[in-house]
């Protein structure tokens, strides 16, 4: 079993990556579906307020901060390899690295970005929303599972 300041850095590890995938499956499960809802004039003027709202210090510090400790756990694991936990600790952070960091920059950033440049009313937005949602929505459930998988394998670790 792993102990002293490895084991703080994990059971972060669990709580910040298990806190990810709860926003993220809450986002899943019931706001993209009310989002999807309105009219999609309402649905991009909402998303892209949310999106603008969710780049503000209580978010990031919760996402960037998981994913600086992700990247510390994998290179005090990589340096220290600790008995019977190096590959659930490898596994949990390459699955938030990839799975939610990597996802996020990869496919819902570049989304919300072209989703912002749109007029909320004009038929261009129309067109694209009801592919937006279901695109976003999609890559959000890899987010959401890739966090809920990295915190089991930390815990993991801590057995």
């Amino acid at each position: 079993m792993i102990d002293g300041p490895y084991f703080v850095l994990t059971v972060l590890g669990v709580l910040g990556t298990g806190v990810m995938a709860g926003v993220f499956c809450a986002f899943s499960t019931f706001v993209m579906r009310g989002l999807a809802a309105l009219p999609p004039a309402q649905g991009v003027a909402a998303m892209n307020a949310i999106n603008t709202a969710a780049v503000r210090p209580a978010f990031m510090s919760l996402f960037l901060g998981t994913t600086v400790l992700a990247a510390v756990i994998a290179v005090v694991t990589i340096v220290l390899w600790p008995d019977g936990a190096a590959v659930e600790l490898l596994l949990g952070s390459a699955l938030y690295l990839v799975g939610s960091f990597g996802v996020t920059a990869a496919a819902n950033v570049p989304r919300n970005t072209a989703l912002l440049r749109m007029e909320p009313g004009s038929a261009e937005a129309a067109a694209r929303w009801p592919g937006y949602v279901r695109e976003w929505t999609a890559w959000n459930h890899v987010r959401a599972g890739a966090s809920a998988a990295a915190a089991v394998a930390y815990v993991l670790a801590l057995a």
